[in-house]
């Protein structure tokens, strides 16, 4: 109960905070949109230009403050513009004969005070203490000074009720409204040295950082700390709804003085007394709200931050109905923003006109909800392979990914078929349809291995061709991936050479080059090469059938499961399936007991006994009597410099002995070889401490010497 309230404090500090930020970017934003002044000659536009630096500076450096300065700034800042609002009414109240005019003209026609009376200066004298006393708090005055400021803002209307002459009442008023601005200079004049140490302050901090961490931690902390997506997406939805506001009163207004107080009763939209607007009004409505919801770069961050929150909160819910908790599938939230963004920048949204802004939008919407859709792919892609790899026959788990897969295919041809219905065939028309394309590609791939992998659950067998078959299909996909990465590339250079070209897209190409085409092929290419090196060595290695078999009596020690027809040997005289040993050489090329590379081009291998994966052995057929082993080698067929490696799984139940005299020897040396784990530090040393490599050494040496 106690931590509730803290996380609502924190959680209304934290929209204080944003909230006061927005005001600042409303500044820059109107300093930028706004036209510079033509001014009397020179001087006169130099002086606009420096104004609106200052501007921006300033309004910049407010957006950057922390959380303890900015409260500090808009508290002095508040208490100013209570003292000029006090200052205001006392020169309004004594200068004008009727006063309640100028009021109610200023009060937008809102009859909050009475006409006249002692009721009204009663009422303005109530106002005024209010501010008063909201000055004085707001500058934490003494309470002397705190009664001659509140005194020295109530006089004017003291000579309202006396009804002194008019000359005389302008002049208290002035005097008063004098010493509140004198008062108010000597507080702001006392806070300077707070003012410079704070920005020293963050002047020390932020060069720290720099040297620290860098400049791209530095953007990163600030990004964080003055929560700017949060600033920018409340500033965008305040400017688009005051927009909106505007326009409704505006074309209420127009309705009522046309005398149409029906707005569009001829086709039934709207009530008798126009509340409601017809459909083109609203559409008209809208389509100017989105116009000007991007017409600086600012608008266009704020739109991106907008769909930042939309597109992270889709994530979430597609993530937890399919079922993930993968953390790298959280980015959507990212990737969608900063891809409209590039859009933005790259087809110059901003700087369009109205109408062709208006296309050019609904164009790149088009683009990133197809960006969106193949980021989900790749989001239901992981379940689904995992779901049908790890044989979970739960009808519940499976159905929101098929569901979710069967949307993905659906929803690119829907709005392929629509868009070729509207639009003749242009460049982006063709890059929207190809990437529909592409992504119906990948939903069939991934719906197709599923289906292998389901059929190979349902199988009581070991189906050996398997993987040859996902590679098959899912090089295809690549292929035509790879292909269509080709052409969108052919079709951006002819977009940027004949329509629309700029070093943004020029980039955007670049990187597409380098990414989709270049490592693609290069990933690609090393896959290929992998995998037939790998099919080289497992055809290299010698092959175990029948009679073998049985006296081994064992199991693959990689996937837990009995020999059926045949096993392949490594040269350490290690057994497996092939096609678990052709995964294996896919990852490295080494052994999976004991760690040893598997030479493959070594064809006149040792026909000693065949070790099984517990350390016993059994002898070759085509052998009659198996010859001793040389001094220093282990019995079966292993040097002593060939230590087991860490973490090597036994597989198979007892030790069979080869002869009757040495098998308990043999026990006793497989248990104690089985039973150490060495170090990192420890491999390579036999008895005595002494590493191998030295043994090697002293070897060459003295047959050198000899």
């Amino acid at each position: 109960m106690a931590s509730s309230p803290a996380r609502l404090g924190q959680q209304a500090v934290a929209l204080l905070d944003v909230s006061l930020r927005v005001p600042s970017v409303f500044i820059i934003d109107a300093i930028f949109n706004s036209e510079p002044g033509s001014g009397s000659g020179w001087a006169g536009a130099t002086g606009g230009v420096l104004l609106r630096v200052t501007g921006v500076l300033i309004s910049s450096m407010v957006l950057l403050l922390s959380q303890k300065a900015l409260f500090k700034f808009y508290t002095l800042f508040f208490a100013v513009l209570l003292g000029v609002a006090a200052v205001l009414i006392n020169y309004y109240a004594t200068s004008h004969i009727d006063f309640y005019s100028a009021y109610y003209k200023a009060a937008l026609g809102f009859r909050l005070l009475p006409r006249n009376g002692p009721t009204l200066w009663l009422g303005m004298a109530a106002v005024q203490l209010l501010f008063g006393v909201g000055y004085v708090f707001l500058l934490n005055l003494q309470s002397v000074f705190a009664a001659l400021v509140v005194l020295d803002i109530m006089i004017p209307l003291w000579g309202l009720m006396i009804e002194l002459p008019a000359d005389v009442r302008q002049l208290v008023a002035v005097f008063s409204g004098l010493a509140l601005a004198l008062n108010t200079a000597v507080c702001l004049a006392v806070r300077l040295k707070w003012f410079y140490y704070s920005c020293r302050y963050v002047y020390l901090l932020v060069r720290h950082m720099y040297r620290i961490y860098g400049l791209q931690l530095l953007l990163e902390d600030t990004w964080k700390r003055i929560r700017f997506p949060d600033v920018l997406r409340v500033f965008w939805l305040t400017r688009v709804t005051a927009q909106a506001l505007i326009l409704v009163y505006v074309v209420r207004a127009v309705r009522r003085e046309s005398g149409d107080a029906t707005g569009g009763a001829a086709d039934g939209s709207s009530d008798s007394q126009g509340y409601l607007l017809s459909w083109d009004v609203f559409w008209d409505l809208t389509s100017n709200l989105i116009i000007s919801g991007c017409d600086s770069t600012l608008t266009v961050l704020g739109m991106s931050a907008v769909i930042s929150s939309v597109a992270h909160y889709l994530g979430l819910s597609i993530l937890a109905f399919i079922g993930s908790t993968e953390e790298e599938d959280k980015r959507l939230g990212f990737v969608a923003p900063v891809l409209f963004f590039i859009l933005a920048l790259q087809t110059g949204l901003s700087s369009l006109d109205p109408e062709e802004r208006l296309v050019r939008l609904s164009r790149n919407m088009c683009l990133l909800l197809t960006a969106i859709l193949h980021f989900i792919h790749g989001m239901t892609d992981p379940v689904l392979m995992s779901l049908s790899a790890s044989h979970v026959s739960s009808f519940r788990r499976h159905f929101p990914v098929l569901l979710v897969s069967l949307a993905l295919f659906v929803l690119p041809v829907a709005l392929s078929y629509a868009l070729w219905h509207h639009y003749a065939l242009n460049t982006w028309l063709f890059a929207v349809t190809a990437f529909c394309v592409e992504l119906c590609l990948k939903v069939v791939v991934s719906l197709t291995v599923y289906g292998l992998f389901m059929v190979d659950g349902f199988s009581n067998v070991l189906w050996e061709k398997l993987d040859d078959y996902v590679y098959y299909v899912r090089s295809t996909g690549n292929i035509i991936e790879f292909l269509f990465g080709v052409i969108m590339f052919g079709n951006g250079a002819y977009t940027m050479m004949f329509e629309s070209g700029s070093k943004i897209r020029a980039c955007m190409m670049c990187l597409h080059a380098y990414f989709n085409i270049y490592l693609q092929a290069k990933n690609g290419w090393k896959t290929f090469i992998n995998r037939r090196t790998a099919v080289k060595k497992i055809n290299s290695l010698p092959e175990m059938r029948g009679d073998q078999l049985r006296d081994i009596e064992d199991v693959c020690a990689i996937c837990y499961q009995e020999f059926a027809t045949s096993a392949r040997i490594t040269p350490c005289h290690h057994y497996f399936h092939a096609l678990c040993l052709r995964k294996w050489l896919y990852i490295q090329d080494t052994c999976p007991m004991c760690h040893q590379r598997v030479y493959v081009e070594d064809e006149s291998r040792d026909r000693a006994a065949f070790s099984n994966n517990n350390g016993g052995y059994a002898a070759p057929q085509d052998v009659a009597a198996a010859a001793p082993p040389a001094p220093g080698d282990d019995p079966h067929g292993q040097p002593d410099a060939e230590l087991p490696a860490e973490g090597a799984v036994a597989a198979g139940g007892g030790v069979q002995a080869a002869g009757g005299g040495t098998g308990e020897l043999d026990n006793e040396l497989l248990e104690d070889n089985d039973s150490i784990e060495y170090d990192e530090d420890e491999w390579g040393t036999q008895n005595g401490n002494t590493p191998i490599e030295e043994d090697y050494i002293n070897d060459d040496t003295d047959s050198t010497e000899d």
